[in-house]
């Protein structure tokens, strides 16, 4: 196809979307390292896990084997409300630029809950649902997953406990209120409604929270609730297995228009949209095939890729969750509250930590907000779409990969995620434009105090 053909918005039709997931587990070289139990500190078994998931998703967590797991029915025809959802060439962020590369993206941002994480918040909730419990638990940071699986719950009637970090809630309260339009009974993180919680107010009366706190009252709660289960947004294998439908859906648009990205970049918190997607193209890199350079970009008030060590760790601040092997600042790790860009979780997911350490993801980057809200606010004015300071991220990496090219000539294809819209995010916006949003980077001794947590287990 020739370039004055390749429209705006390349589109999928219906029977497009894929009818199963793409499990890369079973593709790696090197796949990652068990999950431990917090007491004996042995792989963790499908038994173990039950009380806290449900058991499809044991399964899902745990396979190793299958490279497609099929998507139930009733979870593609709720995928059709806003799937599949479109590749969009930047034409007039390219013609801004003056650069001749060409700028692609995925857009995730068409569903009320203004994000990817619709893809997985209906498959947990579904299972849930099969399963025959009355509700889940959660926690969510700036608010894109709990939206997602309030609305998920909403659909299948399902109870819904959203542990929302706190400085998130106070900043982003319209989130909060279609939480609870779905049904959703959300509480700002650390609260006074568990133990965990209450031993982290008490060590720290004004403290703003993280997702590893609200990830362990979110856990306390599931397990001692007949009936209850507890649900994860991102990091998780199970997480990035049902995002796979975002590079699934990606690369077969680019067949389309006989394109094939020459980068690949995503922002990068816990590794769900980035794991998403990128999922198609690296089963090329694993088998030896033409692949893009991957490119994870996360904030560097966060830096667990590009500061923090590969270790086993507990995925929670309480310290009562399994320990996974990943890029980590250590659980007790809890960015400034002056972060207003999402992506605030202390480690990286698994998968995509075992990739980078492979070498299969190429490199990671790490951002300041001010940096970040630059190029989203770039963005909106020549693309007409408000990003979610998480996608910016990635946006602000093609940016600069654009300039590259500019500079020596290249026609790169670039491909990056737009994972969600920020229309909820207007007071980080308003930050930016009246020049008081400041960047906090943590100094060496932060981290140093973070990495002292960090349990001494091999592996």
């Amino acid at each position: 196809m020739s370039e004055n053909q390749i429209p705006y918005k390349i589109y999928l039709t219906e029977d497009e979307i894929p009818r199963s997931w793409y499990n890369i587990r079973a593709d790696m070289k090197t796949d990652h390292r068990p999950i431990l139990h917090p007491g004996t500190l042995q792989p963790m078994t499908a038994e173990e896990l039950a009380p806290v998931f449900c058991d499809e998703l044991v399964k899902q967590e745990l396979n190793d084997k299958d490279r497609f797991i099929e998507i139930p029915e009733a979870i593609r025809d709720f995928y059709k409300m806003y799937r599949p959802s479109p590749l969009v060439r930047a034409y007039c962020l390219e013609e801004a630029l003056k650069t001749p590369a060409k700028l692609y993206y995925k857009y995730e941002g068409g569903n009320t809950s203004g994000s990817h994480k619709l893809n997985s918040a209906i498959a947990q909730a579904y299972y849930a649902k099969e399963q025959g419990l009355k509700g889940i638990t959660t926690e969510t940071g700036a608010g894109q997953w709990g939206t997602a699986l309030s609305m998920a719950c909403g659909y299948f009637g399902l109870d819904l406990k959203v542990f929302m970090v706190k400085v998130s809630a106070e900043q982003k309260p319209y989130r909060k209120a279609v939480m609870e339009t779905f049904g959703a009974k959300v509480t700002p993180s650390p609260s006074d409604t568990t133990n965990i919680g209450r031993k982290m107010l008490e060590a720290d009366p004004n403290s703003g929270g993280s997702l590893g706190t609200a990830i362990s009252e979110a856990v306390e709660v599931a397990v001692t609730t007949e009936g209850y289960k507890y649900t994860l947004g991102s990091v998780l294998n199970q997480v990035l297995l049902h995002q796979s439908i975002i590079g699934q859906e990606a690369k077969k648009a680019f067949e389309k228009i006989d394109d094939y990205p020459d980068l690949v970049i995503g922002c990068a918190g816990g590794g769900s949209n980035l794991g998403g997607l990128m999922s198609s193209f690296m089963a090329d890199k694993l088998a030896g095939k033409k692949a893009p350079y991957f490119i994870a970009v996360e904030p560097a008030s966060c830096p667990s890729m590009t500061r923090g060590k590969f270790a086993y760790d507990f995925c929670d601040t309480g310290m009562v969750t399994p320990l996974a092997k990943m890029y980590t600042l250590g659980a007790t790790f809890i960015p400034s509250s002056n972060h207003a860009g999402g992506l605030r979780y202390h480690g990286m997911a698994p998968i995509l930590s075992q990739l980078y350490h492979d070498g299969f993801i190429d490199e990671a980057r790490a951002v300041g907000q001010t940096d970040v809200f630059k190029a989203a606010t770039m963005f909106a004015r020549h693309e007409g779409t408000l990003p979610a300071p998480e996608s910016a991220h990635a946006i602000k990496a093609a940016i600069d990969e654009a300039i590259k090219c500019k500079e020596t000539g290249e026609a790169k294809t670039i491909l990056f995620g737009l994972s969600g819209t920020g229309y909820f995010d207007l007071g980080a916006y308003m930050n930016y434009n009246e020049g008081t949003m400041t960047d906090q980077i943590p100094t060496d001794e932060e981290l140093e105090r973070g990495f002292a947590a960090i349990p001494p287990v091999e592996g």
